[in-house]
């Protein structure tokens, strides 16, 4: 046997290979961080002793370049929790660690909030972030006196920015994702933006306002956790009892405790109230498909469908209205998502289909699949495409429910408004709109032990699939 000729390689070029990835962000021209320096330095010799307190952090915030929002973090980040206040030289030894080594603004914003060791921010890294938010933005000044909601709307606000931002499901908000998200363009628009309702997509206090009173009206005991039979009072039982029961199983929901004693948390709520009413979006897709692949193998099987359609048809005929039969159906769900395999339908289907909420309510919620009847798909076809892209359905739904809540204060202040009066915790001369909902609605005068922010209950620790 001959053997084969050893073929003598070409010299490696791999130390040519430009560096591709960056973690951290794409390093931009030299910065002259002498400069930014002294710039901080300089802003820094105006404070008594040339140390910065909370309310001065604006002006080194600015100094530093950042949106007017990064003043919490930076704070905090300096270590000034623990005295109140930050000196030159600490601050200038961070600040000056954090040029050198975060390129652009989703690193640097990382390395404030997150803890030592970490390259992620998990939910309680942004409380501080986002107290210091409810603390100094005019458009929150009337929950000043109101402390026991400060971490309600806390808890919203991060609920909101995981359901966006954490597209991996894993609880853990690298960088890469901040990156592909607006949420910081959203943190640089609160310093411009008078009215917090005007940033519907994280921090209006209005959609917060809607999404407690939905989940208010079903938690009876106010302990705030809901069971099976408080979820599926939602919106008068229009939900099925095989999702509610699909939501409670774990496949959307974490927190061993509440699951333990088979209850969902409000955060938990946050995330079914967005998913239900929004369809159309990444996140709502993916937590209906989670709920509807009941065997976990990443398409929605026929059987599966079935199993969901079984309990439509019984609602409707309880109704006295009769229903399409499965096949005739399925034939109209597959022409209206179009699979790309027989018999199965995929994430990647749904993704691509732009009546996911029709498919979606056709399974498992009754009164928005007979809306859906009423209409003709060419119609339907057109709402998906044109003014939705403008307004989401979530936005048009928060914005009718507070309309109808405000509507409904309105009527009962006409009827309390003599007892009312006694209980109102905050000045009625300087009352907003918003002051004046929170004023009125009895669920206001609640305890203040359930103040403080606590997330241990949805803990994210393990990764979703």
């Amino acid at each position: 046997v001959q053997t084969k000729k050893e073929e003598t390689l070409p010299p490696s070029h791999s130390q040519n290979i430009p560096t591709f990835y960056f973690p951290r962000g794409c390093p931009k021209e030299k910065v002259n961080i002498d400069a930014v320096i002294a710039k901080i330095e300089k802003t820094f010799s105006e404070f008594p002793n040339e140390r910065a307190t909370l309310e001065d952090m604006g002006k080194v915030a600015k100094a530093c370049q950042c949106p007017l929002y990064w003043k919490g973090p930076l704070f905090y980040c300096a270590g000034g929790e623990r005295t109140g206040y930050v000196s030159v030289h600490k601050f200038v030894a961070m600040w000056r660690k954090v040029l050198q080594t975060c390129y652009d603004d989703a690193a640097k914003f990382v390395h404030l909030l997150m803890n030592p060791g970490c390259n992620y921010l998990v939910q309680e890294d942004f409380i501080p972030f986002l107290q210091d938010v409810v603390n100094s933005h005019p458009g929150l000044s009337f929950l000043k006196e109101a402390s026991e909601f400060h971490s309600r709307y806390i808890t919203t606000v991060i609920q909101r920015i995981f359901y966006t931002v954490n597209r991996s499901w894993s609880g853990k908000i690298t960088c890469n994702e901040l990156r592909k998200s607006n949420f910081l363009q959203n943190v640089a628009l609160l310093e411009e933006e008078a009215d917090i309702n005007q940033l519907t997509e994280y921090f209006s206090y209005e959609h917060f306002y809607v999404i407690y009173c939905k989940f208010w009206e079903l938690d009876t005991d106010h302990d705030l956790y809901i069971d099976r039979k408080d979820l599926a009072r939602h919106n008068d039982y229009a939900i099925s009892n095989r999702m509610i029961e699909r939501i409670f199983s774990g496949a959307v929901t974490r927190g061993k405790k509440a699951q333990k004693d088979g209850k969902i948390s409000y955060a938990d709520f946050v995330w079914f109230l967005i998913s239900e009413e929004d369809k159309k979006t990444p996140t709502s897709i993916e937590y209906w498909f989670r709920c509807m692949d009941l065997d976990g193998d990443g398409a929605l099987s026929m059987y599966e469908l079935e199993y969901f359609y079984e309990e439509q048809c019984q609602k409707l005929e309880n109704m006295a209205i009769e229903p399409l039969p499965f096949e005739d159906c399925l034939c109209q769900m597959l022409d209206l998502v179009k699979p790309q395999h027989e018999g199965k339908i995929t994430l990647h289907d749904l993704k691509r289909c732009k009546l996911t909420n029709v498919f979606f309510d056709t399974f498992f919620n009754i009164e928005k699949y007979l809306d859906h009847e009423q209409k003709d798909q060419f119609s339907m076809l057109r709402d998906g495409e044109g003014e939705s892209q403008e307004v989401s359905d979530w936005e048009k739904y928060a914005a009718e429910e507070y309309d109808i809540l405000v509507a409904e204060e309105a009527a009962n202040d006409q009827w309390n408004d003599g007892y009312e009066a006694e209980l109102n915790p905050v000045d009625h001369q300087k009352a907003s709109v918003l002051k004046y909902q929170m004023e009125k609605r009895p669920f206001f005068e609640m305890p203040s032990h359930l103040a403080d922010v606590d997330l241990d209950e949805y803990d994210y620790d393990e990764d979703f699939e």
